[in-house]
């Protein structure tokens, strides 16, 4: 049975073509707490609206907390004390933002999308999800709280992984996983070497999908 009504089709539609990633994160969240069955193309509509909603929400305030730090290092080494203690007050507000945002797709993931996910593409989606955003959370934290964020991250990926391997190898969830738990390990872990291991182990696999997809087709022929 596929409950989309029409009436909150165009609302999602409509958020997200007027960019409105606030009422759009909104209207998911009341979508996805009626836990109703979906038919497989409105279940592909919702993973994709949210995952937009969310993403492109925090996107502006990452960025403006890479800017906002910049800023503030460079009036530090100026000596600028009151512009130092002004612009900190901002980086905080913006950190709290993000904590919110984050602590929002936690709750959804944790309460509604994982413990009613049915497949493995599903379940992978999800966790591959909270991970990014755990990710996210080590940029807006500092001392034990940004070394949590780390483990939380890398723990969340290396579950998601394990359930990854149920899957084709040329499947979007697994292949998004692999690309982003090897970006975890350059930008976050610093750790180029492993980095680059798990983006050939990501590329090897998606060969040899191509390879075991190209002989069943010449089989059938």
């Amino acid at each position: 049975i596929d409950v989309f009504p029409e009436t909150k089709y165009l609302t999602g539609q409509v958020s997200q073509r007027a960019e409105q990633y606030n009422e759009l994160m909104i209207w998911l969240n009341s979508w996805t707490k009626l836990q109703r069955p979906l038919t497989l193309p409105s279940l592909l509509l919702k993973k994709n609206l949210l995952s937009i909603a969310y993403k492109n929400f925090i996107a502006g305030r990452r960025a403006s907390l890479k800017r906002i730090r910049s800023i503030e290092k460079k009036e530090t080494k100026k000596g600028n004390t009151d512009n130092v203690s002004f612009i900190k007050d901002h980086r905080v507000k913006i950190e709290t933002e993000i904590n919110n945002i984050c602590d929002r797709i936690f709750n959804l993931i944790d309460s509604h999308l994982l413990p009613n996910a049915s497949t493995d593409d599903s379940k992978v989606f999800y966790l591959k999800m909270k991970g990014d955003y755990h990710r996210y959370l080590f940029y807006s934290k500092t001392g034990a709280a940004r070394v949590q964020a780390v483990k939380d991250t890398l723990e969340i990926y290396k579950s998601a992984q394990v359930i990854a391997l149920n899957l084709p190898s040329t499947d979007i969830p697994r292949l998004g996983l692999a690309l982003n738990l090897s970006l975890f390990y350059y930008e976050t872990l610093m750790s180029t070497k492993v980095a680059c291991l798990t983006a050939k182990e990501k590329y090897d696999c998606d060969d040899a999908g191509r390879l075991t997809m190209r002989q069943s087709l010449n089989y059938t022929q």
